[in-house]
Formats: structure tokens, C-alpha cells, sequence
């Protein structure tokens, strides 16, 4: 099993800065890749970025620019770095891993809100 844990989430003003990160734990060694997801009330989860154990990268159309993921393989760590955040970021942003054998896992998720 892989159990996923966020952390940095919280409020910010428009323009400013937040990184987010997400610790791996247990059966770390079958994780094939790690991402972002947000949800905003009333919308669907959306993919924000992803990276790969090979260090394959990609990002949602909103984020691109602002935005990067990183990883410390070392760490079993995950960091989404943001910047130049708007209104339209408030979401509860969630930490996925997918195994290679295709099992997923999520955190529990964690706010960021965008506000003046």
C-alpha cells in the first residue's frame, strides 16, 4: 500500500506564492508516477501536473507557466511549486500516485485559496 500525506496548503493573496508538497510512504518502490489534482466546489477534478518516475512532465492548459512540479526520489517526495496564483486557483488540491501495476492512490487533500 501507498499512503500520501499534503502539506502546505493555505491562503494566499492574488499574485503570490505557495508550494505545496506530498510525502509517499510505504510500497514507494511501485509508484510509476506522481501528481497534482484540484477540485473547486461545484467542478470536477482537473489534472494540474504530473511527473513520472522517469521524470516525464506535464501540466494542465491553466497552470502552464505558473506552475512546476519537482520531485526527490530520495524523499518519496512530491512539491507543486505555485506562482502568480489567481482566484480562479482556490481548489482543494490532492496528491495522486499511480502504481505500475495501475493501482491509485490519493491524500486526503489540501485547501489553497486565492484571495484578496
Amino acid at each position: 500500500q501507498v499512503q500520501l500525506v499534503e502539506s502546505g496548503g493555505g491562503l494566499v493573496q492574488p499574485g503570490g506564492s505557495l508550494r505545496v508538497s506530498c510525502a509517499a510512504s510505504g510500497v514507494t518502490f511501485s509508484i510509476a508516477a506522481m501528481g497534482w489534482y484540484r477540485q473547486a466546489p461545484g467542478k470536477q477534478r482537473e489534472l494540474v501536473a504530473g511527473i513520472s518516475t522517469g521524470g516525464s512532465i506535464n501540466y494542465g492548459d491553466s497552470v502552464k507557466g505558473r506552475f512546476t512540479i519537482s520531485r526527490d526520489n530520495a524523499r518519496n517526495t512530491v512539491y507543486l511549486q505555485m506562482n502568480s496564483l489567481k482566484p480562479e486557483d482556490t481548489a482543494v488540491y490532492y496528491c495522486n500516485a499511480v502504481e505500475w501495476g495501475g493501482n491509485d492512490h490519493w491524500g486526503q487533500g489540501t485547501q489553497v485559496t486565492v484571495s484578496s
